[in-house]
Formats: structure tokens, C-alpha cells, sequence
């Protein structure tokens, strides 16, 4: 008998172990993507088609009437930022990947808490994972003064099939009126002017008009995941009327339809008949990726892809992405490493007619596994305008060769294999 409940617990035990670990792999391999073969070149950036078709396809309309200005770096955003915090007379709603620590970090919390003590709604939602080196002093200091602290998706057994899926979202609405959107995120690593190593570069956008209001229901949507709360009102969806002349739309990304920027991606570089740019911190484009871009090479489309150089903050990242340059180098695509500092925006212009920005990254792990909000503007004037920004980065970078890639040693060719292979994860 003894022996028999002995065995019963052992299968009881691997029956569980192995649900565990299915429910692990599930939720860690990459959920495989509708697309599976590049898209043809139907239709072109600037046709009004393309943008109906955009609209159509991913979740919200090109909306009229839009305000987008350009932030470059820290000494730009943060003060825009903060001023538009101060603003606030109804409701602030945050949302971020990484709020980590130091002056940055301590003056948008006292900003954030000052408001709340004043009465206006402010909503903080923070991913569990990428606010893990926040301090904790700085949320008690906000929650104390009534701010609503948010983690999202904390880490339990209950989340295991959700562990892996992350916001990486990065959008601050204040008064249902103004919006922010990029690749910032609250630390000290994004202070200054990409002037040393300490100072990274990026770009934020702050934006006003009727889009503000899609930033504000990605918000919601996240909200009413953490705590339940559905978000309603004049309060958090005004009227809003025109601010500027720029049609925009809004793409979110989120757990159950996870393919949509990659599908929007590949649509608008199917659409491009002259100029490709891309912007990326972390540049592991998947297999449909790089067959896209060839394929828009192949029909004479001109090629720049800067991301980071040595100076990185995830070297692993860069040694897989640079396994799958060398067809890409041998089409004519120019890659360009950034070497003043860390390179983090993200941005694709096509042509001079369309420009996406926001959160997404060009990797499996944004295009497949986190949530993600991306403004596109479909306006000519603010691609020039991120075509200026775009190539006097160029200027500060160094491009890297076909010839640098096939004189790699042995030893760099095979950990650059080798990372490649985790690439569904970092």
C-alpha cells in the first residue's frame, strides 16, 4: 500500500510539474504571427488608399486635425513633460515600462504626488517588471499624497501564463486633452543631451488633438485589466477639437492580438517606392522581417537602419541582430551604429509621406510578445521633420560594412550565432 500511494504522489507531482512547464512554454515561446511571407507592393505611403487600408486594418481611424511636436532628448522631454503634469486640473493617466531611480525619477513622483494632494485623478500604471529598480520610498511617497499606484501583471501563479507579456507602453495623457508618446522611459539614463555616455538619445512626441483620446483607451484598456475600473466620462474623453493639421492614427498591441504591429510594419514597408528608415534600439528582425526588407530592396528602395553601437545596454541583443546582417548588408542596406552614447528611439519613416513612432522595437519581443502603442502620422511635413532628426543622428554614427561582417573571428560568429538563437526572448 505504501508503496502504491508512493507511486501515486510521484505521478501526481510530474502531472503538475508537467503542466507547469507546458503552461512555461507556452507562454515563453512567440505566439506564430499571421503573416508568413512578405507583403507585395500594392500600394504606395502617400496614396490616400493606404492610409483607409491602415485604418481599416489596425484598430482605429486616421483622425484629422492633430498638433505632433518633436521632443529630442532629455533637456527637451522632461521639461514638457513636467510642465504639461503641472497643467493638469482633472486627470493625469501614465502608463510606462521603466521608472527607475535618481532626480528624474524623484521630480516626476513629487510632480505626480503634488497633483493628487490638489484633486486631480492621477492614474499611475507601472510594469511590474520593468519598475523593479524603482524605489519604493518614491510609489509610497505617491500613494500617501493619492495617487493611484498600479503593477501591471505582478508576477504569480495565477499571471504564469502571462509572465511573459509584458507593457512596454509608454503614453501620459493629461486632461483627456494632451498626450505623450516614445521611447523614454522616467530615469536619469535619458537626462541631458546625448552629449557623453551617460546621456542617452531618444525622442518623445507630444501630441494634441482628437488621437490624444486612442492614447487615452490604451490606457483604459490596461487600467481595466489591473483593477477592474472602466474608465468613462468628460473627464478622461473630452471633446476634443483640432490642434494642428496632421492625420494620425493610434496602433496598440496586446495580449490577444499581439501580430498587429508586426502586421502594420510589414504593411508600411510594402508601401515604400523610394526611402526605408529605421530607428531601433534592438534590431532582431525575424525571418518575414528581413525578406520584407529585401524584397523593398530589390525593387530599388534605398535602405538606413541605425540602432545602437558598442555602446549598448544589451550586448547580447546586438551580437544575435548582427548574425542576420550579412544578406542584408549584401542587398545594398546600409546599417549604421550610433556611437556618441545609447541609441533608443524608435521610429520608421517610409518615403517622405508616412512616420511611425512610439514604443515598438524591430525584435520578436515587441513585435510578438509585449504591448506596444505606436502613432503613425500620415503627414508628409512631420516625416520630413523626423527625416532631419534621423540624418543628423547619421551623422553622428559609423557605418558598419559588409566587409566588417564576413572579417568577424570565428569566436564573434559564434556567439553571435548562439545569441541569435534566444532571440524570441530578448
Amino acid at each position: 500500500m505504501t508503496l502504491l500511494k508512493n507511486r501515486l504522489v510521484i505521478a501526481l507531482l510530474s502531472a503538475a510539474l508537467g503542466a507547469v512547464g507546458w503552461l512555461v512554454a507556452e507562454n515563453l515561446i512567440p505566439e506564430r504571427k499571421d503573416l508568413q511571407e512578405p507583403l507585395p507592393h500594392r500600394l504606395a505611403a502617400a496614396d490616400p488608399q493606404f492610409a483607409r487600408s491602415m485604418a481599416a486594418l489596425f484598430g482605429s481611424s486616421v483622425l484629422p486635425g492633430n498638433r505632433l511636436e518633436t521632443l529630442v532628448n532629455g533637456n527637451a522631454i522632461f521639461p514638457a513633460m513636467l510642465q504639461a503634469l503641472r497643467g493638469a486640473t482633472q486627470t493625469i493617466t501614465f502608463e510606462t515600462y521603466i521608472y527607475w531611480r535618481g532626480d528624474i525619477a524623484d521630480q516626476f513622483a513629487e510632480v505626480l504626488a503634488q497633483k493628487a494632494r490638489e484633486g486631480v485623478s492621477v492614474k499611475v500604471l507601472l510594469d511590474w517588471v520593468g519598475s523593479i529598480p524603482m524605489e519604493e520610498m518614491l510609489v509610497e511617497r505617491m500613494q500617501t499624497s493619492g495617487v493611484e499606484v498600479v503593477r501591471f501583471r505582478p508576477v504569480s501563479w495565477r499571471s504564469i501564463d502571462k509572465v511573459n507579456n509584458r507593457t512596454h507602453r509608454k503614453l501620459v495623457v493629461v486632461d483627456g486633452r494632451i498626450g505623450f508618446t516614445g521611447g523614454v522611459g522616467i530615469g536619469d539614463e535619458w537626462n541631458g543631451d546625448a552629449r557623453t555616455r551617460a546621456e542617452w538619445r531618444d525622442t518623445h512626441y507630444r501630441v494634441e488633438g482628437p488621437v490624444v483620446a486612442e492614447f487615452q483607451a490604451a490606457f483604459a484598456e490596461h487600467w481595466l485589466e489591473a483593477t477592474g475600473e472602466l474608465l468613462m466620462g468628460d473627464r478622461f474623453f473630452p471633446a476634443i477639437a483640432a490642434a494642428g493639421d496632421s492625420a494620425a492614427q493610434v496602433v496598440a498591441s496586446s495580449t490577444n492580438q499581439r501580430s498587429v504591429m508586426h502586421l502594420m510594419l510589414m504593411s508600411a514597408l510594402s508601401a515604400a517606392k523610394t526611402k526605408i528608415r529605421l530607428g531601433t534600439p534592438y534590431f532582431v528582425p525575424d525571418e518575414t522581417t528581413r525578406r520584407q526588407l529585401l524584397a523593398a530592396r530589390a525593387r530599388g528602395v534605398e535602405i538606413d537602419i541605425l540602432m545602437p553601437g558598442e555602446l549598448t545596454d544589451a550586448r547580447l541583443v546586438r551580437r544575435a541582430s548582427r548574425h542576420f546582417w550579412g544578406e542584408l548588408l549584401e542587398a545594398g542596406i546600409r546599417i549604421h551604429e550610433f556611437e556618441p552614447t545609447m541609441y533608443h528611439c524608435k521610429l520608421v519613416v517610409v518615403d517622405e509621406a508616412w512616420a511611425s513612432v512610439g514604443s515598438t522595437n524591430i525584435d520578436d519581443r515587441a513585435l510578438r510578445l509585449n504591448d506596444e502603442v505606436n502613432l503613425n502620422a500620415f503627414d508628409p511635413a512631420f516625416a520630413r521633420e523626423q527625416i532631419a532628426v534621423f540624418e543628423n543622428d547619421l551623422k553622428r554614427a559609423r557605418p558598419y560594412t559588409l566587409a566588417q561582417w564576413q572579417a568577424r573571428s570565428l569566436w564573434d560568429k559564434l556567439s553571435d550565432w548562439l545569441a541569435s538563437l534566444l532571440r524570441s526572448q530578448i
